[in-house]
Formats: C-alpha cells, structure tokens, sequence
C-alpha cells in the first residue's frame, strides 16, 4: 500500500474552470518543490497537455470503463509511490456520465474540490455548493473554490451564502483568470498559447492566499489484485508513430502499453518529415490535419512512404485524424478541398457542429476493444464497414470500423489497455 495526499477537482458543469485550477494547482505545488501526478477523468487529450505542461509530468487518463477499475488502481498506486500529491481533474459536471467523476472518487476514497464559476451569481451560489455535497454522500466534497469572481463584494456575497458545514477555501478574481482558448475539439493545444507558462504562475501566485496552499489528506492506494499479465507479443517490433500539430492525440498509456509488450516505439512527423523511419507497422493516431491540410497534401514522399507500407502488407492503425490523412480528400470548414493519400477511397467535410461523440467498444476476432469518438467532420465513403462500434448508450450512432488488408481504420480513438491481446493484433504483421 502507498500513502499520498490526493484531491479530484470537480464542478457543476463542463467550462467552469476544472482545466485552469488543476493546472495552477500543480505548478503551485511544483513551485514549492512538490512532486504532483496529474491525471485526466474521462477520454481527453487537450486537457492533460495543458496539465502536463503545468506539473512537469506525463497525464495519464482514470476512465472506470474504458480502462476498468484495476487498470486505474494500478496507474494510481503507482503515482503514489514517487509523488508529494496526487490531481485529477474531472470531467464535465460532476455526476456527469457513466462512469462520472463522482464514481471515480467513491471508488477510491478521493476527496473532491468544486470549483463554480461564479459569474452572474450571488447567493444561488450557496445552492449549488450545498447540491454538489450532499447529492451523493460517499462523494466527499471537502471544499469550494470560487472562480471568476467579480469584486470583493461579490466574494463576500458568495462566502454568506455557503452553508456552515463546507469549507470555503477561497477565490479567483476575474481580472487576472481569462479563459484558455478553444476550438472545435476543445482547448488549443498547449505549445500552441505562448502565455500559458506565465498564465499559470500568475494563477498559481493567486492560489498560495487561498485555503490550497495546504495539501489534502493522504489517502491509501492499494495495489490490484487482478492485473492481466502483459506478455512480449510485439518483442522486435518497430512501430512509426505519428507524432507532430497535426496528430496528436494519443493516449500516453497506448504508448506504455505497446512498449511493454517490447515494442520500439519510432516517432515521425507527415508534416517535416520526407520519409517512413523503418518499421514493421504504423500507427496513426488523431488531431488536427484540417489545420494543416496543405502541409500534409505537399508532403508527397510521405504519401509514398506509406502506400509501400500498405502494398508490403505491414499493418496501419489508423484513428479519426489518421484516418482522415488516408482518404482521398478533406473539405474544411471554408469549402477549401485537398488531396490527401488516397489509399483508402473516400472523401471528409469538416462541419460546423458535432458529428458524434461518446464511449464506444468494437469486437475484433482476439475480443472486445474499448475507447472513444469525437469528430466535427463527416465521412463519404463507397467502401463497406467490417464492423460498428458499439456505444454504451442506446440512441447514440455507431461508428464504422474498416478493415482493408492490414489497415485497421476508424473514427474511434481506442484506449489499447483495455484489450492487450486485441492490441497486439492490431500491430502484428
């Protein structure tokens, strides 16, 4: 068993603040010699790289059903071993989803800070404090911090509307907390905003006069009992992995895990890049390639590195974004047009509204793998499914899996832990 202080950040609502305070949390911590381990509830990638960027660590993602409970255990318990402190930042409102931020926290014993925005409100803010409390008791609400906070006055009007039994542990004032820029899949990605390490400090200076300057309790993390066993499948294996602005959303646990199973890992960029490095299979995961959809269209070396890839029957596996870069075009959100790899015959748009999103698991011959979807553009493809995905709520659109000779295709983002066996065949020549 380890001991480390641990603490969720939680809140009413997705947009009040979870990212910014998690983040000023850690480079607090940092700042007074601390070592934090972050990580990120739910399937996220934009967020944890601003967390990453903040604690000086990687960020791992807690999801009780895409990775399963001992999986989270086993990610905790090992954090417990090396840090001084334990964030996770939830996701959404707090009893949102299934699993939610709030069944994370009951299940390992995590206290949880709500953190409310505070804008256009006064006294209602007492109301939601006291929901967030006590609408599940396991789910120990041990503080609030109050953010974008207008003046004093309007501090001291929030601070009278608390009910006696929740700590208040402070505020963020308005005028020095702005909000992190977005786009269409979520925050901008973290080497992207030139201020952020400034913006941080600043954030954390404001924290030390707050009730956070102190750590939360220590909690008690156990290692599982019931680990699968990884076993060397892929020993031997080099695996290119994509890896730049244009495709960056991959989980940091797929990359341990094909690691473990002694792959060597070879990262390479479609953007600057004029060749494959040498591989037995490649991996493309998601990101932004309409933001760069020139760049990638110009690189034709690449283009050709990968049709002999694919024509020497080495497997791809190929995620939203990767997916995208193989079709035959991609529209964006301005009508423009480019031609991209054509080795799988179709054509994307980009839309100005979601297209799908949620928690998905697709059945290969090995078993069940388990992961995500979240994608603004829509795909025109003659080219038959082998599979759909399976969402785990009813109503919610499947998506289309592809299989064509060793290339694996799809809109999922697949969290490979959740099925090693399944994992290794994907990559497996």
């Amino acid at each position: 068993m380890k001991q480390c202080p641990a603490l969720l950040v939680a809140a009413p609502a997705s947009g009040q603040g979870k990212t910014t305070i998690t983040a000023a949390l850690a480079r607090f911590h940092r700042n007074q010699g601390r070592e934090v381990r972050v990580f990120k509830a739910g399937p996220d990638f934009l967020d944890p790289m601003i967390l990453e960027q903040a604690s000086g660590h990687p960020v791992y993602q807690l999801d009780l059903w895409m990775g399963g409970q001992s999986h989270c255990q086993q990610l905790l318990y090992q954090a417990a071993a090396t840090a001084d402190l334990i964030l996770i930042e939830g996701v959404m409102g707090l009893f949102d989803g299934e699993p939610s931020s709030a069944d994370l926290s009951v299940a390992f014993g995590i206290p949880v800070l709500a953190v409310i925005d505070a804008t256009a409100m006064a006294q209602t803010f007492g109301a939601v404090a006291h929901g967030l409390a006590t609408f599940r008791p396991a789910c120990k609400v041990i503080g609030v911090l109050a953010n974008q906070v207008a003046s004093a006055i309007h501090e001291e009007m929030l601070k009278e509307s608390m009910p006696k039994y929740l700590p208040w542990l402070g505020s963020l004032p308005r005028h020095i907390n702005g909000k992190l820029p977005s786009r269409h899949l979520g925050l901008v990605q973290a080497n992207q905003i030139n201020y952020l390490d400034q913006y941080l400090e600043q954030l954390a200076e404001n924290l030390a006069l707050t009730g956070l300057h102190k750590l939360p309790p220590a909690i008690t993390f156990k290692a599982p009992d019931n680990l699968p066993t990884i076993t060397p499948k892929l020993k031997g294996m080099r695996i290119a992995v994509a890896t730049d602005a244009a495709f960056s959303f991959v989980y940091q646990a797929n990359l341990d895990l094909l690691q473990a199973m002694g792959a060597q890992l070879k990262f390479f960029s479609p953007l600057d890049d004029t060749s494959l490095p040498e591989a037995d299979s490649l991996y493309l995961p998601g990101g932004y390639p309409e933001l760069h959809m020139e760049k990638l269209a110009a690189n034709l070396s690449v283009h050709k590195a990968i049709h002999a890839h694919y024509a020497a029957g080495k497997p791809i596996v190929a995620e939203c974004g990767g997916m995208l870069y193989l079709l035959s075009t991609l529209t964006d959100h301005h009508g423009k047009t480019v031609d991209f790899l054509n080795l799988f015959s179709g054509k994307a748009t980009m839309q100005r509204n979601l297209v799908n999103l949620g928690l998905h698991s697709a059945r290969f011959p090995q078993g069940e793998l388990r992961g995500h979807t979240f994608h603004h553009s829509l795909l025109e493809t003659a080219v038959q499914p082998s599979a759909l995905t399976q969402p785990t709520r009813k109503g919610l659109r499947p998506e289309a899996l592809f299989h064509l000779g060793r290339l694996t295709a799809s809109y999922m983002h697949w969290y490979m832990p959740s099925n090693p066996t399944v994992t290794a065949a994907l990559f497996s020549p």
